[in-house]
């Protein structure tokens, strides 16, 4: 038994280079770019250790769901201007003036 749990971590480690290894491998020949499973394995794995990469990886999945309008900043389509009381409607691609 002591044998087993010695050899536990350093038995995921080598796993997850062999993995690595033919993730970029099989990589090169592929158009498609997906998630790396050694990549996610390696975040997971440092996550149960430590609370702060926890939190960034959860963190990191509610960016990757915000809308990119939000983040590029861009000026709304519709603007009202109060102190006259109308809506002024920006057509797409044209800047306010």
């Amino acid at each position: 038994m002591a044998a087993v749990l010695q050899w536990w971590i350093p038995g995921w480690i080598i796993l997850l280079v062999l993995v690595a290894t033919y993730e970029l491998t099989v990589g090169k020949r592929r158009r498609r770019r997906r998630t790396p499973v050694s990549g996610t394995f390696t975040d997971e794995f440092t996550a149960m250790f430590y609370g702060t990469k926890r939190m960034e990886l959860d963190h990191r999945e509610s960016v990757s769901m915000l809308r990119d309008e939000d983040a590029e900043g861009a000026p709304p389509l519709v603007g009202i201007d109060l102190e006259r009381r109308t809506v002024v409607l920006r057509p797409e691609g044209r800047e306010p003036e």
